[in-house]
């Protein structure tokens, strides 16, 4: 069981939705944040920018900004290569797997224009020209979701959201080893301003020798900028229509709160 301070709060259903594809890099976040902003940052990219797509159909003038130092040059080297291995081999018979081959060319369509990426990576205190820190990436914005997943580095920049909260709408983050970082992810909702309104176990992690969850998705929104209860959710997680699994052919992991 997971301790009581990670019940989400309660949201009408209507007002939550999914964003992005039905598997990993899909989210669950409050459809009324999406008329209060035009910014999504994310911290985290990898090969997948599903919920980004996602997110700019719902809102074509938003402007997306990503950031994520190991996406560069020789990443995509070595993905083409590894790709066209696989093409070779066989290994890749499905269209959607096929057209994988071509990522490179779907990235460069999509972050132009209003939609960029910055080869930086996220840092509590910048010492070169390649990091950036919350701050400065939050300066001359207001009302942004922010979404982080960067690997375990999350704990790095808590302090760095939390002193600025009053510039988020909407956090989306992922805490990996949960197991061994509990304490620093209840001090860290205990300080901020923003509200858990959703819970997802991340089913690649596995589970610990409780089993609860190792990596969970949280998705936080400002109750200063969105009205919210204060009652706390009695739904089960994962929510039937919402969440999925992140890896198909794992169950997906059911969570259960202490009272």
């Amino acid at each position: 069981m997971l301790p009581k301070f990670l019940n989400p709060y309660h949201i009408n259903k209507s007002n939550l939705i999914r964003l992005g594809p039905n598997t990993d890099g899909g989210y669950v976040i409050d459809k009324r944040v999406l008329n209060k902003t035009n910014t999504l940052i994310t911290c985290g990219l990898n090969d997948d920018w599903e919920f980004e797509k996602s997110f700019s159909k719902k809102n074509i003038e938003c402007t997306i900004t990503a950031y994520d130092h190991t996406v560069n040059k020789e990443f995509w080297l070595r993905r083409f290569k590894k790709d066209i291995i696989a093409l070779l081999c066989l290994r890749k018979l499905k269209l959607n797997k096929i057209l994988d081959v071509f990522k490179y060319i779907e990235y460069q369509l999509f972050f132009k224009e209003n939609k960029r990426h910055f080869e930086k990576k996220i840092v509590s205190k910048k010492k070169n020209y390649n990091e950036i820190t919350i701050p400065k990436i939050l300066k001359k914005y207001n009302k942004v979701i922010l979404k982080i997943d960067i690997e375990g580095d999350e704990y790095k920049i808590l302090n760095d959201i939390k002193k600025n909260t009053n510039k988020i709408i909407c956090l989306i983050i992922e805490f990996h080893n949960i197991d061994k970082n509990i304490k620093k992810i209840k001090n860290f909702l205990k300080k901020i301003d923003l509200k858990l309104i959703h819970l997802h176990a991340n089913n690649y992690g596995g589970i610990d020798i409780e089993s609860n969850p190792k990596v969970i998705e949280l998705t936080f929104i400002n109750s200063k900028m969105i009205n919210m209860t204060k009652i706390l959710s009695k739904r089960k997680y994962p929510i039937k229509g919402l969440d999925y699994k992140n890896l198909k052919r794992r169950e997906d992991i059911k969570i259960k709160f202490h009272e």
